[in-house]
C-alpha cells in the first residue's frame, strides 16, 4: 500500500521517474480496489447508466491523474518520453508495445528525465 500511496501523494508529478515496483504495485492495488467496488456497486444496486457501477466510476475518475501521472513517468525510467502512450490509440498492439515498456527493467544511473529511482531508494534504506 506504501507503493499506492506515494502515487497518490505524487498525482501530478508527470516528471522524474517511477521504477517498475512503483508502477505495478499501483496497478494491482488499483485493480484489487475497482474489484471490490465493483462487487459493493453489484450489492448495493448503484448504477449510473446501464450496468455501469456508481461507486467504480467515481473511483475510476478520481484516480485517472495519478494512473496517468505515474505512467509518464514509468516511460520516463526507461529512457522514452511520454509521447509513446500515442501508441495506445492503435488497438491491441499499441496496447502491447506499452505493456512490454512497462515491464522492462529502468535505464541504470541518471537519464535525461532524472535520477535512477532504485538509487534514490537505497540512499534512503542506508541513511
Amino acid at each position: 500500500m506504501d507503493w499506492y500511496f506515494k502515487v497518490l501523494r505524487n498525482y501530478v508529478g508527470f516528471s522524474g521517474r517511477a521504477r517498475r515496483k512503483e508502477y505495478w504495485m499501483f496497478i494491482l492495488v488499483n485493480l484489487v480496489l475497482t474489484g471490490v467496488l465493483s462487487i459493493l456497486d453489484k450489492m448495493l444496486g448503484l448504477r449510473i447508466a446501464g450496468d455501469e457501477g456508481a461507486l467504480t466510476t467515481i473511483y475510476g475518475v478520481l484516480i485517472i491523474l495519478p494512473y496517468w501521472a505515474v505512467q509518464f513517468r514509468r516511460l520516463h525510467d526507461t529512457d522514452r518520453s511520454a509521447w509513446w502512450l500515442l501508441l495506445l490509440l492503435i488497438p491491441v498492439v499499441g496496447w502491447l508495445i506499452i505493456l512490454v515498456f512497462n515491464c522492462q527493467n529502468g535505464t541504470p544511473g541518471e537519464n535525461k528525465f532524472g535520477r535512477d529511482p532504485k538509487e534514490m531508494d537505497a540512499r534512503l534504506v542506508s541513511e
